[in-house]
């Protein structure tokens, strides 16, 4: 489940479960995303602006926004278009709004881009953790 940081204008969510640690937003935009730091996204680090430009860096989604103004809406009618990437040697990159079932059965419509393990050695499946580096994947 993902956890909101919030300022006035937005709130960023992190889901731990579907980060594969690229990094992207520590290197991208430090005086927010600190992993040592308690709570480890300081939403006064910089400008909405500056947040919302690293948060659409995550590689994996895991990292999601919505500005605070905004009416919620029900997800279940956004199903849409679907891309697939497949990465040579690592996981699949869907990008688009999907119904994604689990093995036990539960539906959760997940919002793209994120990450699927390819290798079989994530720790956080079905969601890429970057295990595949480590076992030095082949297709």
């Amino acid at each position: 489940m993902a956890k909101g940081y919030s300022n006035d204008e937005i709130t960023v969510y992190f889901d731990n479960d579907t980060c594969m640690h690229s990094g992207n937003c520590v290197n991208g935009l430090k005086s927010v995303f600190n992993p040592k730091g308690r709570p480890w996204i300081n939403m006064q680090g910089a400008s909405s602006e500056e947040i919302i430009k690293a948060v659409k860096n995550c590689p994996s989604g895991a990292l999601t926004y919505k500005m605070n103004n905004e009416l919620s809406e029900s997800k279940d009618s956004q199903v849409q278009e679907v891309s697939i990437k497949v990465n040579k040697g690592g996981p699949l990159l869907i990008k688009g709004t999907v119904k994604l079932i689990e093995k036990d059965g539960t539906e959760t419509i997940k919002e793209g881009p994120f990450i699927l393990c390819r290798c079989g050695n994530s720790k956080t499946k079905p969601f890429c953790d970057n295990s595949h580096r480590d076992n030095e994947f082949e297709e």
